[in-house]
């Protein structure tokens, strides 16, 4: 019989929940840096839409808020 000891068995639980820690904790920095890549985009995009009101700029000024929108979409709100 190819029984394990208590100490084998503990190691492997530990092993298992720390790469689920690990996991999860990789998922979160994803989160984040998907968050921070979409809000930079979002300014840099309301900058310009700020311009083209300036400038008066209709044509431009629509094709920034398409943009705007499918940005606004990708990022849930």
């Amino acid at each position: 019989m190819n029984e394990k000891s208590y100490t084998e068995l503990m190691k492997i639980g530990a092993m298992k929940r720390h790469r689920k820690e690990n996991f999860v904790q990789d998922l979160y920095i994803d989160m984040l840096l998907s968050e921070i890549q979409l809000n930079v985009e979002r300014e840099k995009l309301l900058k310009k839409i700020d311009c083209a009101i300036d400038h008066r700029d209709k044509q431009n000024f629509y094709l920034l808020s398409k943009q705007l929108v499918e940005i606004n979409k990708r990022f849930g709100t």
